[in-house]
């Protein structure tokens, strides 16, 4: 087992810096209200009944949902992935399949590993769809839900194969949602930034990425994608801080991978320019320099050059190019805002009323 395959995030920042980053470090924003004792108590109810209904509701849902959940080898380590429909299509996050075309894939009704080949992969969303070359009897696509009503506080099961260990599962509840995270883009990782993530408590582990996490009504909320480090345990995992991509952008992505073969409408804001982490004669990060403008973007038409360096993105301050596409990752292409920069010929601060292009 390759724990590369466990994408991580700094704890510590999670906990001391939302809505900003440290320089060149992973970061979180948008922290909404923290899960109440009285949410988090939902998962262990009194003795009697209503102990046993959960438990009810608990192996219900394993037994509807685990048969579509599926193990993922490749030639650097094992992950999971879900199976998408009838016709052999599993989605799975980018960073499992890394720079492979070929896998095996373990079902829950398969004797031996199954081979499937790479559809496409979408390093930005950290998704990515693979197709069995063929396909069993009784393969059982999952049911995805609707990611608009998630509540925090909501019970939630995490299927997968953590440290190699097929069909496990662990419970949890939704901490929170409207997490926008950034991953690293070391060991494997895509380095992308990630909007909307639900946020569990339910132990997500080396080999869970690209598993479910699935809603006691059976449907699949999101595909655990990234767990917490805490830096004080020495990089260890930091417990019951997970997230996971939500179910309504992972049919967005892989539906349009199955359609077309290829991600057609990413739905991400950009401003068309390539740029690195500006920092100031103190050595600090000071803002994004513009390294490249692509033509016809909405950089360009707002006449940022190379050399400028932008230092804030509507109300939000950009001190580093994480921060700068996190800001993005809040807003949609088409909409208007203002970008604000030094100018790098003359040194002076501008501003420059933009529409944004897409990713």
């Amino acid at each position: 087992m390759d724990a590369s395959r466990f994408r991580a995030l700094g704890f510590a920042l999670l906990v001391c810096c939302a809505g900003c980053s440290g320089f060149g470090a992973p970061a979180a924003t948008r922290s909404p209200e923290p899960v109440t004792e009285q949410a988090a108590q939902a998962v262990v109810p009194p003795p009697g009944k209503a102990a046993d209904d959960l438990q009810s509701d608990f192996q219900r849902v394993i037994r509807d949902v685990l048969p579509s959940v599926v193990q993922i080898e490749t030639e650097s380590g094992l992950g999971s992935g879900v199976v998408y429909d009838g016709k052999g299509h599993i989605v799975t996050n980018a960073h499992v399949v890394g720079d492979g075309r070929t896998f095996r894939v373990t079902t829950a009704n398969s004797k031996k590993p199954l081979t499937a080949t790479l559809v496409s992969s979408y390093p930005e969303q950290d998704l990515a769809v693979v197709k069995l070359d063929s396909v069993p009897a009784g393969l059982r696509a999952a049911a995805f839900g609707d990611s608009s009503k998630v509540q925090v506080g909501q019970v939630v099961l995490a299927m997968g194969s953590p440290l190699g260990l097929s069909s496990s599962v662990t419970e949890g509840i939704v901490s929170a949602t409207g997490r926008t995270v950034s991953e690293g883009g070391d060991n494997g990782g895509t380095g992308a930034t990630l909007a909307n993530m639900v946020q569990t408590s339910a132990a997500i582990n080396p080999g869970n990425s690209g598993g479910a996490l699935v809603g006691l009504d059976g449907r699949i909320i999101g595909i655990p994608t990234l767990a917490a480090t805490d830096p004080e345990l020495g990089g260890g995992a930091a417990p019951g801080i997970g997230f996971a991509i939500p179910a309504s952008t992972v049919r967005t992505i892989a539906d349009q991978i199955v359609r077309s073969g290829r991600v057609t409408d990413s739905g991400r804001a950009a401003l068309g320019i390539t740029g690195r982490t500006f920092v100031d004669a103190e050595f600090q990060p000071a803002g994004v320099v513009v390294v490249e403008v692509r033509d016809g973007g909405a950089a360009d038409k707002a006449g940022i050059r190379p050399g400028d360096v932008i230092v804030r993105l509507g109300d939000t301050d950009i001190t580093t190019i994480t921060s700068l596409t996190e800001a993005l990752a809040e807003l949609k292409p088409g909409d208007r805002t203002t970008v604000t920069f030094t100018h790098n010929g003359d040194g002076k601060e501008k501003k420059a009323e933009v529409t944004l292009g897409e990713q």
